[in-house]
């Protein structure tokens, strides 16, 4: 398990109250962990205070929607499009873009990210942050 791993696992484990071993890669963070929006904060600070990678909020949704405008990402029901489905297919392999599709709630979106697409989040910050420098 890489040093991201095991840093976003223990940042989850501690902003929760579970234990490591509660915490898996498939876990969803808000329906099947519990967490709310503070808490998202509260891990984002501990994976930012012990890898030095930081992560904001708004990183997540910009990950989430992969530049897609809003008009775009959501019809005017705000139910996630199909090209806001192919997006989503991206960052959260783990979806049934089918069986969501013409269905998804944008504001159902949160509630599907798994610890994994929050990991892969804070590597892509990571990489973004080399190459920057």
């Amino acid at each position: 398990m890489s040093e991201i791993n095991s840093t976003v696992i223990e940042a989850v484990a501690a902003a929760l109250g579970l234990d490591d071993s509660e915490v898996t890669l498939e876990s969803t963070l808000i329906d099947e962990l519990g967490a709310e929006s503070i808490d998202l904060l509260d891990i984002l600070f501990r994976v930012e205070r012990k890898s030095g990678i930081k992560v904001q909020a708004s990183d997540i949704g910009d990950a989430i929607q992969g530049g897609i405008p809003d008009e775009e990402f959501g019809d005017e029901n705000e139910i996630v499009t199909a090209a806001g489905l192919a997006q989503l297919a991206k960052v959260m392999p783990q979806i049934d873009v089918e069986a969501l599709a013409g269905k998804l709630p944008a504001e159902r979106i949160m509630s599907l990210l798994t610890v994994q697409n929050l990991i892969d989040i804070v590597i892509g910050k990571a990489k973004a942050a080399e190459n920057a420098a």
